[in-house]
């Protein structure tokens, strides 16, 4: 079985280019759809993390209020580091649970697509990494219309990632996303042909 890390910047649309690998048959297993799932109510990551941060950080309903614990460590890298040591373990394991029930199903390809696959020094998790990326003023455009966002804003997100140059240089595949759909698909068709064969 060929495990894909599949990442990229925010809005370079790497849920689009796991749409195509599906079609091809491989299994998509999704890192920010596992951090949601590891802090589920009841498990062991959000009682730490309500130890940790207190009751504000829950909603009312007992899930994890997000934006409050977001607010609480936007600007605490100590709080941040603390709250990462708690998650990243969770999801990994959620993940290795994950990669290991496709390889028992027998799935030949999985694609693990992850936007922090390579800052959460989670790439031993894969075989190899594929980058999506796309041209800078596309990006930017993307993430305004998508989040509804300010130009400024929309930089200062952006900023706050690794930039996409960077991300590419781990890729032996690296996917532009800056036009059509049809030129993604032609580009995703050429590295499945390429890597994995027919």
């Amino acid at each position: 079985m060929l495990t894909i890390g599949l990442t990229g910047g925010i809005a370079t649309g790497k849920s689009s280019v796991a749409a195509l690998l599906a079609e091809y048959g491989a299994e998509v297993i999704d890192a920010d759809q596992l951090a949601r799932d590891a802090v589920a109510p009841g498990t062991a990551a959000l009682q730490r993390i309500v130890e940790l941060f207190g009751q504000q950080a829950l909603l009312a309903d007992g899930s994890l209020n997000r934006q409050a614990v977001r607010d609480l460590v936007f600007n605490e890298p100590a709080r941040r580091q603390q709250l990462e040591a708690i998650l990243h373990p969770a999801i990994k394991e959620l993940a290795l649970q994950q990669i290991e029930q496709a390889r028992i199903r027998g799935s030949r390809v999985v694609v693990y697509m992850a936007p922090l696959l390579i800052e959460a020094r989670a790439t031993d998790r894969v075989d190899e990494i594929w980058v999506v990326t796309v041209r800078p003023e596309v990006q930017l455009v993307r993430l305004m219309a998508r989040d509804g966002c300010s130009q400024k804003q929309a930089e200062q997100i952006i900023a706050a990632q690794m930039p996409l140059a960077e991300k590419e240089r781990f890729g032996v595949v690296v996917i532009d996303n800056s036009s059509s759909l049809e030129e993604t698909r032609r580009q995703v068709e050429a590295a499945w042909q390429q890597r994995i064969g027919s």
